[in-house]
């Protein structure tokens, strides 16, 4: 049932956006945060050589933000309604998204997240599939693909469930508040078995070939290597390279691709191809390291 309301809520605020219809009951709730990213964020890209400019939101891509907000789990809605400084958008962005903390006056640890306000305009499908192919050097073997089918709903939607569950995960603490990469602390429920530490995962899930992938600080493998890597994941519980970085990313990754999947039922399955001919599929979500893993989860719905 919990699907069917997301599916229908989604439907109606998504053909808002479509016709430049914004609800201001909806707008209203999550809306009154959007703000120009602090002044640190601004200079850490300037830094760095970058020319960010802060985005103002049209009408329908306010109805597009609405919209995503609005299909959140119920624990995610619960903590950014107490924990969200503000949330902006920003063009000539290098990456896709940054979650920070903000000083506040009441002491209380607030957030802002910063988008790329290119996202609004990608389907899910189009941007992770760009962003799978960052692991990838395709010199000399342009004949393969490698695609992620994820259905024709905004990139927004992925990335903002992703950046709101580091929310979540800073305030609830699902995995071990870590000041320095190096400690090691009791582990949660989130954690236990998996991660040794917040980027060193247990040493039954630690395989040579994704270790030297470029999550996990390596380099851009050769893509003709693509299906033998699936395949080491497929082995391990994570559903995606990018989970494979740290402990904060692996639970902000299963809890999208879980409510992606099973709460808006979209698909999430990688494809490698070679011309015409499919070499490998992960979809992990079948994957049943992954699946009992899932009851953890329990919690963003409660």
């Amino acid at each position: 049932m919990y699907h069917v309301i997301l599916s229908i809520v989604f439907t109606f605020l998504t053909f808002q956006a479509a016709n430049g219809q914004v609800s201001t009951a909806v707008e209203g709730t999550w809306m009154k945060y959007v703000a120009p990213a602090p002044e640190s964020i601004f200079k850490r890209f300037r830094e760095a050589g970058m020319d960010p400019a802060d985005h103002t939101l049209t009408d329908v891509e306010s109805a597009k933000v609405a919209a995503a907000f609005a299909v959140l789990p119920p624990l995610h809605q619960q903590v950014l309604s107490s924990r969200l400084h503000s949330i902006s958008f920003m063009d000539n962005m290098p990456n896709t998204a940054l979650t920070s903390p903000v000083v506040s006056e009441d002491s209380v640890e607030r957030f802002n997240i910063t988008f790329r306000a290119g996202i609004l305009h990608e389907t899910i499908s189009e941007w992770a599939t760009k962003k799978e192919n960052t692991l990838y050097d395709k010199a000399g073997n342009n004949e393969y693909t490698v695609s992620i089918e994820a259905g024709d709903l905004d990139a927004f939607v992925y990335v903002l469930l992703h950046e709101a569950t580091h929310v979540v995960d800073a305030v609830v603490k699902m995995t071990p508040p870590v000041k320095q990469a190096s400690d090691r602390l009791a582990p949660t429920f989130i954690t236990k078995g998996i991660w040794h530490r917040i980027n060193v995962p247990v040493e039954r899930y630690t395989d040579s070939l994704v270790e030297k992938t470029l999550f996990r600080g390596g380099g851009r493998m050769p893509v003709a290597s693509a299906p033998e890597m699936y395949r080491a994941l497929s082995k391990m519980p994570f559903v995606s390279f990018y989970a494979t970085a740290s402990w904060s990313e692996d639970i902000a990754e299963l809890e999208t691709i879980y409510h992606l999947t099973h709460k808006m039922k979209q698909p999430f399955h990688v494809i490698v191809k070679k011309g015409n001919d499919e070499l490998a599929r992960f979809e992990p979500m079948k994957n049943r390291q992954v699946q009992k893993r899932l009851h953890q989860l329990n919690v963003f719905y409660s």
